[in-house]
């Protein structure tokens, strides 16, 4: 990266920064693109550069997140793969414990930013994010139980839409359950849903 790419991405970055720490403060529709120039210390031109609109940054916001977890995700995606291939059937699950507390974290963690990405769905784009976050997962699993490759789309779709209606009721009580209480909930969904 040669240094007017590395000023661009800092700049970027500032802008980033600035946006999430309004967002802490206020809603969406309060913030203004002057409050975050002068939060960043960069002319408005600047941020015209880099952003059409507040919602361009909202958007690459949760990209840059969904970034950093899917890289956690993928650290230990070979050893992930290897058990399912080779653990006993009545232990997958397709949504792994050991995944869903470290993700769960990252929204505690995010809350605001994800509570307004869920007001906009257009900038949180789920159907990319969970393709990518789960495909090493849920198709080796649907794999083992022989389900047609037709029908495994559906099968996805179930699972994420479940586990996001979770979550989205989670965020409404401002994640005051414990991230153990929330996991034990999903698992006793998926594991009734299993049973059927």
């Amino acid at each position: 990266m040669n240094r007017s790419e590395s000023k661009y991405f800092n700049t970027a970055a500032r802008m980033d920064q600035a946006f999430l720490d309004l967002l802490d403060k206020k809603d969406l529709s309060y913030i203004t693109v002057k409050e975050i120039c002068e939060k960043a210390e960069v002319n408005r031109s600047t941020f015209c550069l880099h952003y059409e609109t507040i919602n361009d940054l909202l958007t690459e916001s949760i990209a840059y997140m969904n970034q950093q977890f899917l890289s956690y995700m993928s650290m230990d995606s070979d050893g992930m793969i290897a058990k399912i291939s080779t653990c006993q059937k009545d232990e997958l699950y397709l949504i792994a414990p050991k995944y869903l507390a470290p993700y769960l974290g990252w929204i505690a963690e995010h809350r605001k930013l994800f509570k307004t990405a869920l007001a906009h769905p257009e900038c949180l784009r789920l159907d990319d994010t969970y393709a990518k976050m789960f495909q090493h997962v849920f198709v080796p699993i649907l794999m083992r139980f022989n389900i047609p490759a037709q029908q495994r789309s559906y099968m996805m779709s179930f699972y994420i839409n479940g586990l996001m209606g979770i979550i989205s009721e989670w965020l409404k009580k401002d994640c005051q359950d414990s991230i153990d209480s929330l996991t034990s909930a999903i698992e006793t969904c998926i594991m009734t849903e299993k049973d059927h």
